[in-house]
């Protein structure tokens, strides 16, 4: 018979996704970063939100939402009306603190879709800011 871990299901399941998590966002930037995008930021976080990703190219900040999902079109939907409304939270408290790229800078919200087997899906402009 086989015993659960110490701590329960519940957080070895939380480790888990949060490792897949990670190796999402680490082939999302990978893929971006062949199109020529750098990163400034991984993860980026505040109370009430977080950024996956924030990258540059030229004068473009971009931020970026990475789902992944076994099938691509469940990832597709997982960006939800909430979790839209904590990435512009997120977005307005990193400009607030990055005010160096207010003047003459172009920024964007796009989205990178991962589903099992799958090259990274890059989706531009998924929302307005």
């Amino acid at each position: 018979m086989r015993s659960e871990p110490r701590d329960g299901p519940g957080p070895a399941r939380r480790r888990r996704a949060l490792a897949h998590g990670a190796f999402a966002e680490w082939r999302a930037l990978a893929a971006l970063m062949l199109k020529g995008w750098r990163p400034l930021a991984r993860r980026w976080r505040v109370p009430g939100g977080e950024i996956d990703l924030v990258m540059r190219r030229g004068r473009v900040v971009l931020f970026v939402e990475v789902k992944a999902r076994a099938a691509l079109d469940d990832a597709r939907v997982a960006v939800t009306p909430q979790k839209r409304r904590r990435l512009a939270r997120a977005i307005r408290a990193w400009r607030s603190r990055n005010r160096w790229a207010d003047a003459g800078w172009s920024f964007r919200v796009d989205a990178v879709f991962l589903g099992r087997g799958r090259w990274p899906v890059h989706v531009e402009g998924v929302m307005e800011i």
